[in-house]
């Protein structure tokens, strides 16, 4: 019975609800660089935005260290892709709904395992009814948009999905 107990004590896997899954004995800090933006088409707040939510979202469900450089981990990259496009059309053939799409690329490194490193994009989209006006939603689709993005970054860099 003890000797379970202090195999069970031993294990340094952080196992969270939130999904993320990091051995704390080995990886300790992590390196979030600031994503610039390299779309064509830009609105200013996006950024900062962006790289707010992604150190936020790190800082907030793991217990790792953010560095400014030489992490155990290292997330950076840009940016890539801010457009609209009509999404569906309707009978008289104008425009009904409009999609607004994020693409940022990702390239993160495992210092402690770097089997584990990868270059990925990732990307989310928001409808919105074409008789608004981009600029009345666009900050709230924005929003929505990085936490898809972050989301999907954090799962794919710490929680081994």
């Amino acid at each position: 019975m003890t000797a379970l107990a202090v195999i069970i004590t031993a294990c340094s896997v952080s196992y969270k609800f939130n999904g993320a899954s990091i051995d704390y004995s080995k990886t300790k800090t992590i390196q979030i660089v600031d994503f610039p933006i390299r779309s064509s088409y830009v609105w200013g707040p996006m950024g900062p935005m962006f790289n707010n939510q992604l150190k936020d979202e790190f800082a907030s469900h793991t217990k790792l260290i953010q560095v400014k450089r030489n992490g155990d981990l290292k997330i950076e990259g840009e940016i890539t892709r801010y457009e609209q496009r009509n999404k569906s059309v309707t009978a008289e053939g104008s425009s009904s709904m409009v999609e607004l799409s994020m693409t940022v690329n990702v390239r993160y490194t495992n210092n402690k395992d770097h089997e584990q490193d990868f270059e990925q994009q990732f990307t989310a989209q928001q409808s919105f009814d074409s008789k608004l006006q981009l600029n009345s939603v666009q900050e709230g689709l924005v929003q929505e948009m990085v936490k898809d993005i972050v989301q999907q970054i954090f799962n794919a860099t710490v929680a081994n999905w």
